[in-house]
Order: C-alpha cells, then sequence, then structure tokens
C-alpha cells in the first residue's frame, strides 16, 4: 500500500521530537559516549542524522527542479562531515538536529504533488521514499545512542514496514528464514519457505534482524538456534 509521503512527514516530525527530548538531557560528556555502532560515540550518530537530513532535502531539491543534486558530493565527503562535527558540545549538535530536520520539513511542504513522482537515481526509486528513509534513519539511531530509547518505542507500523523492507531486499548472506510477526495476516519469508520459522512481537523481529537486539523471546520452530542474520547497513 503506498502512503502519502506527507503523512510520513508527520512520523518523521515526531520521531524527531522524540530525539530532541532525549538529546535535551544529554551533557557534553556524553556526546562523547560509545554509541551502539562500532567505533562512533553518539556525536558520530547525532551528526550523521543532520547531515543525512540535509542530504534528503538536496534529494528533493533534485526532484522538485530536475537539476542534479547529489545527497553527498562523495562518501569521503560524508564521513569527513560526520568526523568532524563529532565532538561539538551538546548544545551545538541539538541546534543542528532541529535546524537540518526543518530544513527538510520545509523541503518536503514546497514539492508539488508531481515531484514526488521523480526518479531519483541515486535511490532508485521515486521521491515519496525520501520520508520513509527519512524515519527509519531517525528511529533507528535513535535507538543507536544506546540511551534510555529502545526498539520497544517504535510502534508497530513502522516495525511492519521495516520487516517487509528488509524481506524485499535482505543483505547479502542472509539465511533462509520464515517471519511470523505477531498480529501479522502473512508470514514475511526470507530466501526461501522451507526454512525455519521464526516468530514474536513485529518489534522485537525487526530489532534482531537489523542487528539491534540479541533475538531473546523470539520463538523457532524446528527448534533450535536463531539464524544469525548478515549484517544490514
Amino acid at each position: 500500500m503506498t502512503i502519502d509521503p506527507l503523512v510520513l512527514m508527520t512520523d518523521v516530525e515526531e520521531a524527531t521530537e522524540a530525539l530532541l527530548r532525549t538529546m535535551a538531557a544529554l551533557d557534553d560528556a556524553a556526546i562523547g559516549a560509545p554509541s551502539l555502532l562500532p567505533g562512533w560515540t553518539a556525536g558520530h550518530v547525532l551528526t550523521h542524522l543532520a547531515r543525512n537530513a540535509d542530504g534528503y532535502n538536496r534529494l528533493l531539491t533534485w526532484a522538485r527542479t530536475g537539476v542534479e543534486t547529489p545527497m553527498y558530493p562523495s562518501r569521503e565527503a560524508r564521513d569527513a562531515e560526520i568526523e568532524a562535527g563529532a565532538a561539538r558540545p551538546a548544545a551545538e549538535h541539538f541546534a543542528d538536529i532541529r535546524d537540518a530536520h526543518e530544513r527538510l520539513a520545509d523541503a518536503a511542504a514546497a514539492m508539488p504533488v508531481e515531484a514526488w513522482a521523480f526518479v531519483l537515481p541515486p535511490l532508485g526509486r521515486s521521491a515519496a521514499i525520501v520520508p520513509w528513509n527519512r524515519l527509519r534513519e531517525v528511529a533507528v539511531h535513535h535507538v543507536d545512542l544506546a540511551l534510555d530509547h529502545t526498539p520497544e518505542e517504535w510502534t508497530d507500523g513502522f516495525a511492519l514496514r521495516l520487516l517487509r523492507e528488509f524481506a524485499g531486499d535482505p543483505p547479502a548472506g542472509t539465511p533462509a528464514m520464515v517471519l511470523h510477526p505477531a498480529g501479522a495476516e502473512h508470514p514475511l519469508v526470507i530466501g526461501a519457505a522451507d526454512g525455519p520459522a521464526v516468530g514474536g512481537p513485529s518489534r522485537s523481529l525487526a530489532a534482531w534482524l537489523i542487528g539491534r537486539a540479541d533475538g531473546a523471546g523470539l520463538t523457532v520452530s524446528p527448534d533450535g538456534e536463531l539464524p544469525r542474520p548478515a549484517r544490514w547497513r
């Protein structure tokens, strides 16, 4: 089912407000604490989120104007920006996330209806995918700050969409399995229908698949160890 991108931008707004509430309690020492991402501090995660918003802003500009505007000049430039901004004070990170989100929200509001159908070459998808991509970045990386925000804060709708995205385009090396999210009408097949069946709450399944949980509480049939998901993003 297609979801109106502006409806999803409302979800992005809510997820960003939740992130800013978490950030309001951070001091400068917390910015330098390790995140759940190897080699990255909380400051790296937050700088990435701010620059990611600017990158999606550029893609929406491309879709709206037709003028090629890459998300980042290069992978190296992206990485250099993250490294350069990681150690800033907490107040600067807060303002950066807030302002970058507002710029992205303004860019989305300025999109004519037809511009959402513009296919962005870097994504291979229409611009309508940008709000979902941004929501996923904010929701998942909020967890990566390794604070009090966990996958249990995700909505079931977000978790189910994340599961469907993973199942539709699993990372290379993902083992075969059949996912049975609680309450979902249909299972999600990854690889082959004869793979082990893994069941549980949608949020727990999604967090386990993308490496943000260990799978405790999930069921597997036939009995045995849970499959080992491939590294995601």
